[in-house]
């Protein structure tokens, strides 16, 4: 059984990981570790999982487990490294973004991979440390890999996404109560948000003369979980060639497909899925695609990365029921 390790367990992310990780017939929890919340209970942070889950939240780690999962937040998992020290043979999934660019990717003797299957699926299979991708990012990287593998991209690329509440984390703000969200619709961080530098950065990797603008706008939704996002581009090709390009680079992925029929998200909140959907308007190509943000844009990714590294099937852990309706 591979032993692995939280760090950062009561967050909504480390949640959806804790739910999977319980049931993954390939693992055992060896420990989570929450300084706030040592010897608390981890049903009692989690309500759900009482009756499935009698381990404590703890302040101490085991450094000789198999894989550690790290859920602090943007910009901590370096100084948690910094401070703790584990066995060089312990792998390590960031669920954060410390080391999701290249120029960021070694770090104290370890060197991370960027952790997006459906482009890097053999780079995975061999590593021993990732940097899971962003939820945005992996909804609209999915979007748009057909496209720059193919080198089809000539023009500005416009991308309106939307997230459930749940992708601004557990602690309390202004904008996450439910008075606000609530009948509420709103953007932010717009043509500026985080995760563009990693979309760049794959899409340079598969088109390397790309050379367009991308003009992305991030909207709050007054739902808790999922990701809808519209990417347009200007595209020569017909509608259906391009979704014969779609469905030939996904043939071979375990969680992206293609749907004849427009999507909507209840196809995909609680599972590991991206489904995508293609149409052309005139002369623009609209790329649609949803995820469920903590699943496929974190925790489950996270998983499906660590079943390559330790060479088991991908979708072990990952079979889930969407919540359809």
């Amino acid at each position: 059984m591979i032993q692995a390790g939280i760090i950062g367990g009561s967050g909504y992310t480390a949640g959806e990981l804790l739910r999977l990780l319980i049931h993954h017939p390939g693992v055992a929890l060896n420990f989570v570790y929450s300084t706030t919340n040592s010897g608390v209970p981890i049903s009692k942070q989690h309500p759900d999982l009482i009756g499935e889950i009698d381990l404590e939240f703890t302040d101490t780690i085991n450094p000789n487990i198999d894989v550690l999962f790290l859920c602090l937040g943007h910009g901590r998992s370096k100084s948690f490294l910094s401070d703790h020290s584990f066995s060089p043979t312990t792998k390590v999934i960031d669920l954060g973004n410390d080391f999701r660019l290249v120029e960021d990717k070694r770090y104290l003797n370890r060197d991370f991979v960027y952790g997006l299957p459906e482009l890097q699926k053999d780079q995975i299979t061999v590593a021993n440390n990732i940097a899971n991708p962003g939820c945005f990012a992996t909804a609209i990287q999915l979007g748009l890999l057909p496209l720059v593998s193919s080198g089809k991209i000539k023009d500005a690329i416009h991308i309106n996404a939307t997230t459930g509440s749940t992708g601004a984390g557990v602690m309390p703000g202004g904008t996450t109560h439910f008075s606000w969200r609530d009948n509420n619709f709103s953007s932010y961080k717009v043509f500026t948000h985080q995760h563009l530098g990693e979309i760049e950065q794959s899409l340079k990797q598969l088109q390397p003369d790309i050379d367009v603008p991308i003009f992305f706008i991030p909207n709050r939704g007054n739902f808790s979980k999922g990701i809808y996002a519209t990417m347009y581009t200007k595209y020569e090709g017909s509608e259906e060639e391009a979704n014969e390009l779609y469905k030939t680079f996904y043939k071979e992925a375990q969680f992206t497909m293609i749907s004849d029929q427009e999507i909507h998200l209840k196809q995909v909140v609680n599972t590991n899925k991206c489904i995508l959907h293609i149409s052309k308007k005139n002369e623009m190509l609209l790329i649609t695609s949803v995820i469920d943000n903590l699943i496929k844009g974190a925790s489950g990714q996270a998983i499906h990365n660590m079943n390559l590294m330790f060479g088991l099937d991908e979708r072990v852990g990952l079979e889930l029921k969407a919540s359809a309706f």
